[in-house]
């Protein structure tokens, strides 16, 4: 497919098919935790249909590939993330005073640099029938291989923050 304006359409719609789906999970939360249960299922339902939209376009895009293909995209995704974009957030959280946004920054960034090492291995491993759990720090996005640890080495919430991702 020409890059033309259909392609930046599609990686637009993408763009915010994806973040619609994000913001509509956190408003599910948030209405979960306020006692509007029947909101929030409204709100996981959108989401839900947000990511429809937003695999069919990739696929559109072509942006869906082999297993091996879609792990090399994944780990240069992730390493761009953690040599590129975060430092320079970070360095722009601190020049303007913002406490909140570096933290958040610098934890994402470390975070990433997990994913990349375990696409890599998956990667490194692909067809070797390998198999672990994978444990999901639900403060910082940590992921852990095999078992969640006493205390997550990045935001250092406790084991109980972990849940298993099936």
């Amino acid at each position: 497919m020409t890059r033309g304006k259909t392609m930046k359409n599609l990686e637009e719609a993408f763009s915010g098919e994806s973040q619609a789906n994000r913001k509509y999970l956190a408003f599910a939360k948030k209405a979960d935790d306020e006692g509007f249960h029947q909101i929030a299922r409204l709100f996981r339902a959108t989401a839900e249909a947000e990511t429809i939209h937003a695999h069919t376009h990739m696929r559109s895009m072509g942006m869906i590939g082999t297993t091996a293909e879609n792990l090399d995209a994944a780990i240069a995704g992730e390493t761009y993330e953690f040599k590129s974009m975060y430092p320079a957030f970070i360095e722009d959280a601190v020049a303007e005073g913002k406490k909140q946004a570096e933290r958040s920054f610098r934890l994402a960034n470390e975070a990433e640099k997990v994913h990349a090492g375990l696409y890599e291995k998956a990667r490194e491993t692909l067809g070797s029938g390998d198999s672990f759990d994978y444990f999901l720090c639900t403060v910082c996005g940590h992921i852990a291989e095999g078992g969640a640890p006493d205390s997550c080495p990045l935001c250092g919430a406790k084991k109980q923050a972990y849940r298993l991702v099936e």
